[in-house]
This record gives structure tokens, C-alpha cells and sequence, in this order.
């Protein structure tokens, strides 16, 4: 078993990320990233790889409080780190510290201020009463949140920079128990050092507060699956985190509690035991059954409708806009894919500089894909284990499934919230690799650049720029 990154893994990444950027530059010269984004995605590629591979060596028997103690600092340092410089660079590169193109981020903080003024009996009424609950989650919080320390958008990066610090300690917990110690703290440290969830931090977007609330309630419903006996307060503390979720985004939620209904029915004996089992299935019930007669199960339903024509929908606007090729990115071809999706900007095109801004994590992600496959594949044909890491399976694969059929395939901000948990069974995945399963680590060496260098050329070609 491969207890931590291996510096091989972490020195060829770095390779294969300069070559493809490098590539990608000299061929489509006019197109070429501008050299802050170039600067920024090379510098994230280096922080996370190499210290990937030095941190998980170098803490790899310290004392488990110990460990989390140097996870959550380290997180924290380079979220707060972050925070900082992007607050500057927005505010010099747009006018305010507000990321490119900010209409939804400034839209959030400007409602927050409006619901600040009329009061709370006029912010209940407006949030909640009009039948609708999958957007009003993260107001609701920023008003809260305003109302307590004022509309000081640093002070809340600062907090968004705690919570994503605390999520990575849940995706350790979580990994521990699913996959044991050594791929529990690489998950962790991958987590920390993910250039994406740190981005988000100095972002006004609610995906920081989203992730946070759905590892918290992961974790919670894992540590609720093994327990000996069912413990009240912690089935109260799932539920109310599961619930949270559909005020912020109804299909999120929705994974969440088919993943909980998964591993309730599929988890071998060895996880949970059966009056474990009879206890969460009644309870199971009962809370779809709740929720299958309101608000949130006809969004859920809504959602899965319309998946296929909000699909149609995007595609034909992309066409419409001169992105030719847009309307071969279709459900049926996208899913397969949905483990390495989105693919990293690394041309300048239609001045998407958040893509371009977020290259080197998607990268990262398109990279660790190979150790997610080998994860996969090892849980369903060679140990045939599946059923034990079925909570955080199910999740995955119902989240990104249901993300990939719909108009958002390769939309970075809407495949977010599955990356720690990819990050976890990537991590599991590298644990396993040996002799045999390094040949397909090496092909997939080869792929890499070519899935990089293939969307830059699908990025240019689809607008008519080749």
C-alpha cells in the first residue's frame, strides 16, 4: 500500500501541466493566457503538487491530533494568504474586489444589503414565502452574517477561508473511515491544498458554504452508519445539515439523501449493524416521505425534468453566440467523463478569465482522475468492496450523473461540490497503486496533455478562431 503521494507522481504532473501550457502558447500564439493567469495557474500546479507529495511523506506517522492541527493551519495560512492578494488583484484588475464578471457574486451582496434594510419579518417574507427554497439558503446567511459583523466582504472571505478549512479536516475523517489513515490524511492535504476550494475563498459565490454543509453532513451520516447505537443527537445534527442543503441547491440535497438511502441499504455488516440499519431505514422513510410532499421534492422534480431541455437550451444559445461545436457536448458524450470534467482554459477566449483564473484546478482534477478510475474499478471488480464506500459513491455518481445530462457538463462552479469527495477516492486510489496498475498510470500520462491541449483546440475551433 502507497501511504503517501509519490514525488514521481508530483514531478511528472508538474511536467505534463508545463508542456501542455507551453503547447498550447507557441501553437495558438494570439490566444495566448494573459501572464497573470499563466503566473497564477503555474504557481497553484507547483503548491499543490510538491507539497502534496512533501507533506503527506513528512506527516505520515505524526499523532492524529497532531496531524489535523498542521492540516486545518496549513489550510488556513494559504486560504487567508489568498484571500488577501485576490481582494487586491480584483480590485486593481475590475475596480472592485469583486471576481470577473461578478454579476451573481454582487447580486448575492447586494440583495444582502436590501434584506439588511427591510428588516427581518420583510427578509423571511421574501425568502421563503413564495414556494421556492433552492436559492434562499445563502442570502438568508449573508444577511445573517451582515447583520452580525456588517457588510464587510473581507471579514466574510475571512470566515469562508475557516469553513473551507474545517471541510478539509471532514474530508480526513471521512477517508479515514472509508479508506484508512494513510489515504485519509492525503485526502486531506489534497483538500488543503486544492487550487479551486482555495480560489472560492476570495470569491462572493455561495459554493464555499455549499461544500462545507454537504462533507459536514457526509461525514455526520458516516459516523451515524457505524456507530454501535444510533445516537439521537447526531441523526438531528444530519438531518438539519441534509436539509440545509436544498435552501442552497435542491439537486445537491437530493444526492446527499439517495447517497444516506444507499449506504442504509448496501452497507455490508461489517460497516453497520442491523438494528443500525432498521433504525435508519424507518427514519430514511419517514424523511422522504416529508419531503416528497412539498416544495423541495417538486423542485427536485422539476430539475430532473427539465434536465434534458435546460441542456438543449444552453447548447443552442452557445451555437446561436458562435460556438459552433458547442452541440456535440451532449449528455450521452459528457457522463462518461464526468470524473476528469471540467477540462483547463488555457487559451484566451471570450474574456472568461474565472476559467482561466481556475486552470491549474482543473488540472489538478483532470489529472487525479486516473487514481479515481483505479479507485473505482478496484471497489467494483478486484476487492468487490463496494458496498462499504457506497455512501460516498452513490453521492458522487448521482451528483456528477445529474450534473453531466444537464446543460452544466463542464461547468466548473457546478462540479465543484463533487471535487473533495473525487480528492478522497483519489487518494484511496493512489494507496492501491502497484507495479500492474502504474502501466495505466503512464497511458494515462499521455492523456492528459492531449485532453488539455484538445480543449483548447475545441475552445478556439468551436468560435471559428482556427
Amino acid at each position: 500500500m502507497v501511504p503517501y503521494f509519490p514525488k514521481q507522481f508530483s514531478r511528472k504532473a508538474i511536467s505534463i501541466y508545463l508542456i501542455s501550457l507551453a503547447v498550447v502558447s507557441v501553437v495558438f500564439m494570439k490566444h495566448m493566457l494573459k501572464p497573470a493567469f499563466m503566473i497564477i495557474g503555474i504557481v497553484w500546479v507547483l503548491i499543490f503538487f510538491l507539497l502534496s507529495s512533501s507533506y503527506s511523506k513528512k506527516w505520515v506517522e505524526v499523532d492524529g491530533k497532531i496531524f489535523i492541527r498542521k492540516l486545518f493551519l496549513t489550510a488556513i495560512v494559504l486560504r487567508l494568504i489568498w484571500v488577501i492578494f485576490s481582494y487586491i488583484f480584483y480590485t486593481i484588475k475590475t475596480g472592485i474586489p469583486f471576481e470577473f464578471g461578478s454579476s451573481d457574486a454582487l447580486a448575492y451582496h447586494e440583495e444582502a444589503l436590501w434584506l439588511l434594510e427591510i428588516g427581518w419579518d420583510g427578509t423571511m417574507d421574501y425568502l421563503f414565502s413564495g414556494g421556492s427554497y433552492s436559492d434562499a439558503g445563502y442570502p438568508f446567511y449573508l444577511t445573517l452574517l451582515y447583520s452580525i459583523i456588517g457588510p464587510n466582504i473581507f471579514i466574510t472571505r475571512i470566515i469562508k477561508s475557516l469553513l473551507s478549512s474545517f471541510t478539509c479536516i471532514f474530508a480526513y475523517k471521512l477517508a479515514k473511515r472509508n479508506f484508512g489513515e494513510e489515504a485519509g490524511r492525503m485526502a486531506g492535504i489534497f483538500c488543503a491544498l486544492c487550487p479551486n476550494l482555495v480560489i472560492y475563498c476570495g470569491m462572493h459565490l455561495k459554493e464555499t458554504e455549499m461544500i462545507f454543509l454537504t462533507m459536514a453532513a457526509l461525514e455526520r451520516a458516516d459516523d451515524l452508519l457505524r456507530q454501535k447505537k444510533v445516537s439521537f443527537l447526531n441523526v438531528i445534527v444530519t438531518a438539519l445539515l441534509v436539509i440545509s442543503l436544498f435552501f442552497f441547491r435542491t439537486v445537491l440535497g437530493a444526492a446527499v439523501v439517495f447517497a444516506i438511502f444507499s449506504a442504509v441499504v448496501f452497507s455490508s455488516t461489517t460497516v453497520m449493524t442491523r438494528w443500525n440499519r432498521i433504525v435508519l431505514v424507518v427514519w430514511a422513510v419517514v424523511a422522504v416521505a416529508i419531503m416528497a410532499g412539498g416544495t423541495i421534492a417538486n423542485e427536485a422534480e422539476s430539475y430532473w425534468n427539465s434536465r434534458g431541455d435546460n441542456q438543449a437550451l444552453k447548447r443552442s444559445h452557445q451555437v446561436s453566440k458562435g460556438v459552433k461545436w458547442a452541440k456535440y457536448a451532449t449528455g450521452t458524450v459528457m457522463a462518461p467523463m464526468m470524473f476528469v470534467l471540467p477540462f483547463p482554459t488555457m487559451v484566451d477566449v471570450d474574456e472568461q478569465y474565472n476559467q482561466q483564473m481556475v486552470n491549474s484546478g482543473n488540472f489538478v482534477r483532470n489529472f487525479m482522475g486516473v487514481f479515481v478510475i483505479l479507485a473505482l474499478f478496484n471497489a467494483l471488480f478486484k476487492k468487490k468492496n463496494w458496498r462499504d464506500f457506497s455512501l460516498l459513491g452513490a453521492f458522487i455518481i448521482s451528483y456528477l450523473g445529474i450534473v453531466s445530462s444537464s446543460g452544466f457538463a463542464n461547468s466548473e462552479r457546478f462540479l465543484l461540490p463533487g471535487f473533495p469527495i473525487l480528492l478522497i477516492i483519489a487518494a484511496y486510489g493512489i494507496s492501491l497503486v502497484d507495479e500492474r496498475s502504474y502501466r495505466f498510470v503512464r497511458i494515462w500520462y499521455v492523456i492528459v496533455p492531449i485532453m488539455a491541449i484538445a480543449w483548447a483546440v475545441f475552445k478556439l475551433g468551436s468560435r471559428g478562431f482556427l
